[in-house]
């Protein structure tokens, strides 16, 4: 007899299950990775609103409309907090996500579209 080494079947057949086995979990991982990058509309709403370019007039309106109720037209607080200087205390991040999440009540929720959002921060920015 020859010095061949024979395998059985039943070894490439538990080769086979274990190459099947891992391309599979690879490929499950890498789809949950997609999806749930893709699926954070908050994170995508942020990567779209910090690279536009605000309008500080339009931005004051937007204020004026939906905040000033609570933050006075003064921006010193009523209600809410003052917002002078609320650039240095907090980033665009968290801005953008105490506005559309109103993670402190009474605070409510409100997302304006990308454009409306640029230009509330940029108005935000300015208060010193």
């Amino acid at each position: 007899m020859d010095n061949q080494l024979i395998q059985s079947p039943l070894g490439t057949q538990k080769r086979l299950i274990i190459v099947v086995t891992l391309v599979i979990a690879i490929a499950v991982g890498l789809l949950g990775i997609y999806w749930h990058q893709d699926s954070d509309p908050y994170l995508s709403y942020v990567q779209e609103v910090l690279p536009l370019e605000g309008d500080t007039a339009k931005g004051h309106a937007i204020f004026q409309i939906n905040c000033s109720g609570c933050h006075a037209s003064q921006v010193n607080g009523s209600v809410g907090p003052n917002l002078q200087n609320v650039a240095r205390r907090k980033s665009k991040t968290e801005i953008i996500e105490q506005v559309i999440n109103g993670k402190t009540p009474p605070m409510p929720k409100f997302q304006p579209n990308t454009q409306e959002m640029a230009d509330l921060l940029s108005y935000l920015q300015q208060l010193d």
